[in-house]
């Protein structure tokens, strides 16, 4: 493969999963570390993704561009299922009342929730509070506000001060990037907002956030690292980063 073609196609991978590592990249394309950097590089400068520690994501990741509900369930699907199954070991046994972010990794600890009458669960996400009130035997509550088409996700000032009023066990955050510099962050400020209240409202905070996201800044920042208590993600997060986030105090488990 010809060095141009090599390189569009880490462009392309990078628009479609968001992220690319470079150690992944190597083996999937048989060619040494070093030249995909080198090819990173060359993509950086003619401005088609923006380098990260250990590889990098597209330049509009930055941007307030966002990917549909549906596209986002694609991408790293099974290691959102791992982290959802880990996450179940953080939520307390007894009565319990819990927060769940709008996204497709809080998606799949909904899913997995055992069937605990005693267990309380408040939600900004319209299809999580569709399925939990199908099948989940506890209480469902629903924030209020505007439903964003893109997230399905109820944001505005209604939804921030029902938050307010309220003191959760814990709450399951999601985010559409974590470094250690940026917190966590995500491209729209009434999704920040939200998450903000989500945060401040409950005792322990948990962020379950695949590796896709870990390395990647957008806009607005909703929470420094030490804001969070857990970050739960997979085991393609690079070692290095773990070690850097461990840094800062927060436990962070691998699923």
């Amino acid at each position: 493969m010809f060095a141009d073609e090599r390189q569009q196609l880490i462009a392309d991978l990078a628009r479609r999963d968001g992220r690319v590592v470079v150690t992944a990249l190597a083996a999937e394309l048989d060619v040494a570390p070093e030249t995909v950097r080198r090819d990173l590089d060359a993509l950086a400068t003619q401005g088609l993704v923006r380098r990260v520690h250990g590889g990098a994501v597209p330049v509009d990741e930055t941007s307030g561009r966002e990917a549909s509900v549906d596209h986002r369930a694609e991408v790293s699907s099974e290691a959102k299922a791992r982290i959802g199954q880990a996450a179940l070991a953080l939520i307390p046994q007894g009565r319990t009342s819990i927060v769940l972010d709008a996204g497709t990794t809080t998606a799949q600890l909904a899913a997995a929730l055992p069937p605990r009458p005693e267990l309380l669960v408040v939600t900004n996400s319209v299809p999580i509070s569709a399925q939990l009130a199908s099948d989940h035997p506890g209480e469902v509550h629903l924030l209020g506000g505007r439903v964003r088409g893109v997230t399905q996700a109820t944001v505005g000032e209604t939804g921030v001060r029902q938050l307010q009023r309220l003191r959760t066990d814990v709450a399951f955050l999601g985010s559409d990037g974590l470094t250690v510099e940026h917190g966590l962050s995500t491209p729209d400020q009434s999704e920040a907002s939200v998450k903000r209240a989500m945060r401040l409202a409950a005792r322990t905070v948990v962020a379950l956030v695949d590796s896709s996201k870990v390395g990647r800044e957008l806009l607005y920042s909703f929470a420094r690292l030490s804001d969070v208590d857990v970050l739960v993600t997979d085991r393609d997060v690079d070692v290095r980063t773990v070690a850097a986030l461990e840094q800062t105090g927060i436990e962070v488990v691998i699923a």
